[in-house]
């Protein structure tokens, strides 16, 4: 006999209720309970073929305010609604089932609960409804950035579209209906910024998070890359293990030795988080660390690799209301072996406090920060961190830098060289691209078309590739000679735009072009 059953229980006194069984629909509407303020979901009984259940609540206008995932290995989601801003009143539970023999019979109608109808909305509720225009203090706020507006939709293969500014204003937001909608599965991931690609090996990278159109956190947020072929495959049912909650801001990096990835921290809506997360790519299993010491939560952070360490530097950190939220200049080491972290003594001229910067390890021992934004100013100076002496000094560059800029895309190109590209202003997203010379402490601009779309918070990573191609309905699909290859995804052009497209640019053409 199929035991299978997803059930809910909403508030903390309320019974467990029945969604899903396996004799009933794939799918059901929920109406929650106006006085409910947590909302719990589990699965019970044997999985079978059965793939994951997905979920979201939803407001009024079948917008979504939060998703989340049951697998095999993840059994279980709670929200609450202090973590969710939007979460007001009219809310209703969206639940689907994929994989399995099952009816797939069209939602009903949103059901109520307990027999209770769903009350109208007050005054106070509808004022409370209007949260955009409280949100100067959200994390991926700049103060700079101007009021939104409408704006053709640049035509890049695979982009996902909206209205929205990537990086809003106090401006209200435009709500658009149905995007909450069940749709046809994904080939590849959705438009988004803010999120990780992390390479494993020569041809495997790891993409996590990620923020879309219309403050929308990513529905498909984990997939896995394949550069032999530039193909992605859906990877976040092929984990076990409890995986971390949707965010933006996070930091992912991969330790070849115990071939693991640390995802650190991170932000979502008005909970931010200092949980460390690791992904052990030979198991393919997901564990949270209980680690020792103290980080404070931090977003827009950077995050290296150096001995099996990561060195954590600056990011943005939440003060209590009505405080904005502060920029830091510390730097914090987790011992994965110790699971602890602490405090270095660092001598020298450390950075000022920052976001969105970036940091590029190169030769092994030494770190090097560009740029980053610490309201409302917006940096263009570099420091490095010898990581033998610990200690920090500013480097006196020549030639042609790049402009000031946050979260901007960087990567190691060779021993001696790294590229920035990209980035926000405070006004616009960039397109222009830079080669920093250690060896010679020189800006070079360099131009490529590959890179001439304006992004910001997208991912940069280099990678062996069979061919490096550019997906866009201007240049259609066409190899070329293998080898070490730039590739850049996602992102968005602060004009609505969030980008999904996947481009590659030979390090071979980049280097040559200095």
């Amino acid at each position: 006999m199929d035991d299978f059953g997803v059930y809910a229980v909403f508030g903390v006194n309320g019974p467990p209720q029945k969604l899903l069984s396996a004799e009933g629909s794939s799918r059901v509407r929920v109406a929650v309970p106006p006085s409910v303020r947590q909302v719990v979901l589990f699965s019970s009984g044997r999985w079978g073929e059965r793939i994951c259940v997905n979920a979201e609540l939803s407001d009024s206008d079948r917008m979504p305010i939060t998703i989340g995932k049951l697998t095999p290995y993840n059994k279980c989601l709670s929200w609450e609604q202090w973590e969710e801003e939007t979460w007001i009143d009219s809310v209703t539970l969206n639940v689907s089932l994929e994989g399995g023999n099952l009816d797939t019979a069209a939602p009903p109608a949103a059901r109520e609960l307990h027999g209770k109808r769903k009350r109208e909305q007050t005054a106070e509720e509808e004022e409370g409804n209007d949260w955009t225009k409280r949100r100067e203090e959200e994390e991926n706020t700049c103060p700079n950035a101007t009021t939104e507006k409408t704006t053709p939709v640049r035509k890049v293969r695979g982009q996902a579209k909206g209205s929205q500014k990537l990086f809003a204003s106090g401006a209200e937001t435009t709500k658009l209906k149905g995007a909450g909608e069940k749709g046809a599965p994904l080939a590849s991931p959705s438009g988004r910024w803010g999120q990780t690609l992390c390479p494993i090996d020569a041809q495997t990278a790891i993409l996590i998070g990620g923020q879309g159109a219309r403050m929308q956190f990513c529905k498909d947020p984990m997939w896995k890359l394949c550069t032999e072929d530039v193909s992605w495959v859906a990877a976040e049912t092929l984990a076990e293990g409890p995986t971390p909650e949707a965010r933006i801001g996070h930091t992912a990096i991969y330790d070849p030795d115990s071939r693991r990835i640390f995802v650190f921290g991170g932000s979502k809506n008005k909970k931010w988080f200092n949980d460390v997360h690791i992904l052990d790519t030979q198991s393919w299993k997901w564990t949270m660390v209980e680690a020792q010491g103290k980080v404070p939560p931090l977003a827009y952070h950077s995050c290296s690799m150096f001995q099996g360490e990561l060195f954590v530097l600056g990011g943005v950190f939440p003060r209590p209301n009505p405080e904005p939220d502060g920029c830091s200049d510390s730097l914090y080491i987790f011992d994965p072996r110790l699971s602890i972290w602490y405090q270095p003594i660092v001598t020298g001229d450390k950075p000022s406090p920052r976001s969105g910067h970036s940091a590029c390890v190169m030769q092994e021992r030494k770190i090097y920060v560009f740029g980053g934004w610490d309201t409302p100013v917006c940096y263009n100076d570099m420091y490095m961190l010898d990581l033998g002496l610990m200690e920090f000094s500013a480097v006196k560059t020549t030639g042609n830098p790049p402009s000031p800029r946050s979260w901007h895309g960087s990567a190691v190109l060779s021993d001696t060289k790294f590229l920035i590209h990209g980035g926000y202003n405070g006004n616009n997203a960039l397109s222009d691209a830079f080669v920093f010379d250690i060896d010679t402490n020189s800006w070079t601009e360099v131009s490529a078309p590959e890179l001439s779309v304006p992004r910001a918070g997208h991912s940069i990573i280099t990678m062996e590739t069979a061919g490096h191609r550019c997906f866009s309905e201007e240049d259609e699909d066409a190899d070329v000679n293998g080898g070490r290859a730039l590739l850049v995804f996602g992102g968005g052009d602060n004009e609505g735009n969030f980008y999904s497209d996947l481009t590659t640019v030979a390090v071979e053409e980049l280097l040559g072009a200095i």
